[in-house]
């Protein structure tokens, strides 16, 4: 059984950190493609940042030199620093675990990312 446990968010300050985790089992971590993706009220799912296997990342133009990605191949776990965050960064922040062979993809249950002004 895939599990995307995600952790790590919360409330914080515009300017401020955070750090979100996401632990992956029942995969073989090291042939998948690793995204954060996010979804505030009222609108669509984006992708935020991904890695491959290969630890090629791709970032949204919104967070590019704020965030970012990493993975963990030991710990099958992937991670998303989040810097110099933003109000409009609030949000659900999902895992996604996207498999170079088949093209599956697995979701995490997410994970609520709160920035106050």
């Amino acid at each position: 059984q895939v599990q995307l446990v995600e952790s790590g968010g919360g409330l914080v300050q515009a300017g401020g950190s955070l750090r979100l985790s996401c632990a992956a089992s029942g995969i073989i971590f090291n042939i998948y493609t690793m995204g954060w993706y996010r979804q505030a009220p009222g609108k669509q799912r984006e992708l935020v940042a991904s890695i491959s296997s290969a630890r090629s990342t791709n970032y949204a133009d919104s967070v590019k030199g704020r965030f970012t990605i990493s993975r963990d191949n030991a710990k099958n776990t992937v991670y998303l620093q989040m810097n110099s965050l933003k109000p409009e960064d609030t949000a659900v922040y999902y895992c996604n675990a996207l498999s170079e062979l088949t093209r599956h993809g697995h979701w995490g249950q997410g994970t609520q990312v709160t920035v106050s002004s």
